[in-house]
């Protein structure tokens, strides 16, 4: 009898940790999608501008800010475990590749739509773990301890870029952004960089580069990854308090403590900072070993998105945005009027439907994805002969 898709199978060469790691961000930041879409505040403002934002607010989106990079970080682990299943270094290298650039027409061709429209391109998550993927076919032909200290690196010191901005840059300005600068595409092209790939590149080099520690036996790997994670976020804490280096927005003493401590943890995500990566990527190696002790229904669910992250991905975006205009057209909005909220910034005060009601969403459609996603995840299982279901 085949095991269910997400239980823990002897000699699966899949870590079911990693599964739950994988399918408790994508969750999460099915959640923050939901509050884009659901909640009219994230039309209004930023829920990281302490002028206007209030604590549950903030928390929603800073515990998704671990989404993208646990998500990075694990296809880079993924891709040096896949690596050491017998595939040959140039195997494994045309594979990262073609990924990458698979990723990244994805994110050009069908996620782009989501947040600008047909016509615009929205460079975000799937074109940044997909630049990763392709740099990292060339960094896999290293040895892994060269890809991670390249990894760190790139990390630890792309904050020094900072300074450098795109106007300065005459003709390879709009190039940069591409890089470290979030902004607009190069000329012609309409839409946005939201993900400069550069340290998104550092953190898939990183994920690449401690694969090895995956293959030694979980008590060892374990204390690895709790004694990383620890040490991260005491990095984290030392260079956040001092305001040395490492954000280029430093945290300041508010009117209230409550606002103080936002400050604090109001780390740069576009691009990401090296705190930004310190806080989450210190969570993540935390999180880890905890999930490894999850079983039950709660740690099949979640190995079960893990194993379907990029089905769950388009899915949850395409139904969460069609509740939310099926929401405003029952309310009496049209799409132009939608269009005009958007573009001023100030819908009306019964627009959406709140926080709690973005909450309330969240769960729904989460519950609604996961019988096809079990499904897939069967799929993917029985069918490995299906060569093309590794690029999903």
């Amino acid at each position: 009898m085949r095991a269910p898709p997400g239980a823990d199978v002897p000699n699966d060469p899949r870590l079911p940790e990693i599964d739950r790691l994988r399918g408790f961000v994508m969750v999460l930041m099915a959640l923050d999608h939901m509050r884009d879409f659901f909640d009219a505040d994230a039309i209004r403002f930023s829920p990281t501008d302490l002028d206007r934002t209030y604590p549950f607010l903030f928390f929603t989106r800073f515990i998704t800010h671990f989404c993208a990079p646990t998500f990075a970080l694990l296809a880079g682990v993924g891709a040096y475990l896949y690596g050491a299943r017998g595939r040959s270094p140039k195997a494994l290298s045309l594979f990262l590749a073609t990924r990458g650039l698979w990723l990244i027409l994805l994110d050009i061709v069908v996620i782009s739509p989501v947040w600008g429209g047909p016509g615009h391109i929205e460079l975000g998550t799937l074109w940044a773990i997909g630049c990763g993927l392709f740099a990292l076919s060339f960094l896999s032909l290293l040895p892994a301890r060269a890809v991670l200290a390249i990894g760190a690196a790139i990390i630890l010191g792309h904050n020094l870029l900072d300074g450098v901005h795109a106007a300065d840059l005459g003709a390879f300005g709009p190039y940069w952004r591409l890089l470290h600068e979030k902004g607009a595409l190069p000329p012609g092209l309409p839409g946005t960089v939201h993900y400069p790939a550069l340290a998104w590149i550092g953190v898939v080099a990183l994920g690449y580069g401690i694969g090895p520690i995956f293959q030694t036996p979980p008590a060892s790997r374990n204390r690895l990854l709790r004694l990383a994670g620890l040490l991260a976020l005491a990095l984290f804490a030392l260079l956040r308090a001092g305001n040395f280096y490492g954000d280029p927005h430093p945290w300041a003493t508010q009117q209230d403590t409550v606002l103080t401590i936002l400050s604090f943890f109001n780390v740069t995500k576009y691009p990401p900072s090296l705190l930004y990566l310190l806080v989450t990527l210190g969570g993540a190696a935390l999180a880890l070993p905890a999930l490894a002790k999850l079983g039950g229904p709660a740690g099949r669910a979640l190995a079960t998105f893990g194993r379907t992250p990029l089905l769950f991905y388009v899915l949850h975006l395409y139904l969460g945005v069609a509740g939310a205009f099926a929401l405003a057209y029952r309310k009496g909005y049209t799409l132009d009027d939608i269009g005009a909220f958007v573009k001023s910034g100030a819908p009306p005060p019964g627009f959406g439907a709140g926080l709690a009601g973005a909450y309330a969403a969240w769960f729904l459609v989460t519950l609604a994805l996961y019988p096809l996603c079990r499904w897939f995840a069967t799929v993917k299982q029985r069918r490995t002969d299906l060569w093309w279901l590794s690029y999903l």
